[in-house]
């Protein structure tokens, strides 16, 4: 794609997403949800702030606005229906803005370290924060055993922890001259991994709140999400040691 910081004159919405996903990075280790539908969202997001000649940064701040919605009904709103359905939507549309942001400033002619900065900050309050709005919204079930509230806040720790070394590891990747994952373009998972990893996906956790109209079922499918993200970076963490173990000095 030839990088462009304006729309190719008389080219479409349409055809700006067309652009787009011919040039999609690839997609390794992306879970399901991410992979298949909150870029394919994003992408779209992407050529109408494109178009609409909106900057990346911009778009970062519309997600951190909409993720701060969603996360803020999660801890005043007493848990409903209406409540759930309307915290999924915030959290959705937050999360394709997310995707969007990156996509743009591929649009643009690349991004910034600055604008790298921003998103990778907004991420690490949105995941910091959420599960402590869980912990919040659970405090208001009646008859809650209050053992129960130990989950979000195990949660809070193992998505945390699980970012943070995300993030380090790729530093040190590049760091020690190793191509980090981000830049391994031409690197597409199969379908099963994507599955596997899904409950490691920040898009399913946005979709389990609309189930907070039936706390019970909403905290078993939030409690799933977590013992398998637990899981899964008690695995990696082992296989990440090693590697960075093996990095170059």
């Amino acid at each position: 794609m030839t990088a462009t910081a304006v729309p190719v004159a008389g080219e479409t919405v349409a055809r700006t997403v067309r652009r787009l996903a011919g040039a999609q990075k690839g997609a390794q280790g992306a879970p399901a949800y991410s992979r298949f539908v909150n870029r394919p969202l994003g992408r779209v997001l992407a050529a109408l702030a494109f178009h609409a000649g909106l900057t990346p940064n911009a778009v970062t701040a519309l997600s951190a606005a909409w993720t701060a919605a969603g996360i803020v009904l999660l801890a005043v709103a007493p848990p409903g229906w209406g409540a759930g359905a309307a915290i999924t939507a915030c959290l959705v549309l937050g999360y394709a803005l997310d995707s969007a942001d990156g996509q743009l400033a591929r649009l643009r002619g690349g991004g910034s370290p600055a604008g790298e900065w921003l998103d990778h900050v907004v991420d690490s309050a949105k995941i910091a924060s959420i599960h402590l709005a869980v912990l919040l919204t659970l405090s208001r079930v009646d008859d809650l055993a209050r053992g129960w509230l130990l989950v979000p806040l195990a949660f809070s720790v193992v998505a945390v922890v699980h970012f943070s070394a995300t993030l380090l590891n790729e530093a040190l990747r590049a760091q020690h001259g190793v191509r980090t994952r981000a830049a391994r373009s031409d690197a597409r998972p199969g379908v099963l991994r994507s599955l596997l990893v899904a409950p490691t996906d920040y898009g399913v956790l946005c979709l389990v709140f609309v189930l907070l109209g039936a706390p019970a079922v909403f905290l078993g499918a939030y409690g799933l999400l977590g013992l398998g993200t637990a899981a899964y970076v008690a695995l990696a963490l082992r296989r990440w040691y090693l590697e960075m173990g093996a990095l170059p000095r």
